[in-house]
């Protein structure tokens, strides 16, 4: 497929030679470590605490455990891929869509700019579920009285998160509020793991078989398949990459590595431990699990509450991102002007986003959905074919073939996921309400 180049109204340098199109936020600010903190971010965010019931469980020790090392193995790989095209054509891509249009045009550009935004959109649902989870977790450990409930929480998830995108104005400028990302995922880690091995040591033995009928097994086994794609990767790597210095691309390979190998530590550490721990009983959130001390459960609590805050903000900077630049954002980010427009503009949007996730609270579900619509696509279909396009005359019979047999693969797995995730989301709609106390 040839390479083209096409004109759009947020891309006025796309035929010119700058080296970038243009951008409200900072590019190429930002060291490979700092990147490789903000990827091992989202690994480690509180979702993590769900792998241990949402992929262990179905699958059971043997898939979880070659699940998740065969996911992180085959997404560190689809990601090289991805980084290395940063550059294709003499220009950098600071944006997914960027590339895609570069590469096939204004119909792909559309069709990514679509799939990307809905990823990301179904990931800050997640985390605002998530935040409201922990907050009213923390709640009932001291007043169980039922007066405040899940959507609430919810709320006020939303709220903190509107607040930390006014002060924050783009994903460079997080820096210290990373320390404290880091400092949160310990807290709640740690916390996890040693009441897991409290637990699991003083508990008789654990039933670890996979609960369900044949049928419902089946389902579940696909929906672990989407989580274990979601817990790797973020369907926004171009727009990470942007923020690097150069040289981008040995840089993102170096932050890849270092997410890949040290970020996924505690990830693995906490699922393998709280499974091992709870077995076939592991929840979707390990300290509806865990049994100790009221104020180190509450710690916990707060800290997957924080960090859900954080971790949001990086999925959602492409949409800011998308936003400061069409509407022209300029100058300091304390001006009334850029204060009111991020008031304006990012409170409406986090407002729809809580509104959306404590109508429909099933973060399990959410999960099975944006791995199977987006991530899928995003992480292992389009880098793949990109790669073949971008390499077309460089490859051997033998490499075009086994990224054809990617592209095949996982699209039947997204296929399939699409699916599964459907009928959880059709049953779940069915067991609970809309703006269900889960």
């Amino acid at each position: 497929m040839a390479t083209t180049s096409f004109d759009h109204p947020l891309l006025p340098n796309v035929h010119n030679d700058e080296e970038y199109p243009n951008s409200a936020h900072q590019v190429s600010n930002d060291s490979w470590f700092q990147v490789g903190v903000v990827l091992s971010t989202g690994i480690n965010s509180a979702f993590a605490l769900g792998y241990a019931g949402l992929i262990m469980v179905p699958l059971g020790w043997v898939g979880g455990v070659v699940g998740l090392i065969l996911s992180s193995a085959i997404s560190l790989y689809a990601s090289t891929l991805m980084a290395k095209l940063h550059e294709y054509g003499g220009r950098r891509h600071i944006r997914y869509r960027d590339l895609a249009g570069f590469m096939y045009g204004q119909t792909a550009y559309s069709l990514v700019w679509v799939s990307q935004f809905a990823n990301l959109f179904l990931i800050n649902t997640g985390y605002v579920i998530l935040g409201g989870q922990a907050l009213k977790a923390f709640y009932v450990l001291f007043r169980d009285d039922h007066q405040m409930k899940l959507p609430h929480f919810i709320a006020v998830a939303g709220f903190a998160c509107v607040l930390f995108a006014i002060a924050i104005p783009h994903l460079s400028a997080l820096r210290i509020w990373l320390g404290f990302s880091t400092f949160f995922s310990l807290v709640y880690i740690c916390i996890v793991i040693a009441l897991s091995l409290k637990d699991g040591l003083e508990a008789p033995p654990r039933d670890y078989s996979i609960p369900g009928t044949k049928n419902t097994k089946i389902w579940a086994t696909i929906g672990a398949a989407a989580n274990l794609v979601f817990a790797y990767n973020t369907g926004m790597l171009p727009e990470l990459q942007a923020t690097v210095r150069e040289p981008v691309v040995n840089n993102m390979i170096k932050a890849l590595n270092f997410q890949f190998t040290l970020g996924v530590i505690p990830m693995h550490a906490v699922t393998y431990i709280g499974y091992w721990a709870y077995g076939s009983t592991a929840s979707s959130y390990l300290l509806n699990n865990v049994s100790g001390p009221i104020w180190l459960k509450g710690m916990a609590n707060i800290a997957a509450f924080f960090q859900a805050i954080i971790a949001l903000h990086i999925f959602a900077s492409p949409t800011y991102e998308f936003l400061d630049t069409k509407y022209g954002v300029k100058g300091s980010a304390l001006a009334c002007k850029n204060l009111a427009f991020r008031i304006i503009v990012r409170g409406g949007y986090i407002a729809i986003t809580a509104f959306l996730s404590a109508l429909l609270p099933f973060l399990g579900d959410f999960m099975n959905l944006t791995g199977a619509i987006s991530t899928f696509p995003l992480t292992f279909i389009l880098p793949n074919h990109m790669y073949i396009v971008a390499k077309r005359r460089k490859l051997s019979f033998l490499k075009k073939s086994w990224h054809w047999l990617n592209i095949i693969f996982f699209s039947c797995i997204a296929v399939a996921a699409f699916v599964a995730a459907l009928r959880f989301i059709t049953v779940d709609s069915k067991t609970y309400h809309v703006f269900a106390d889960l």
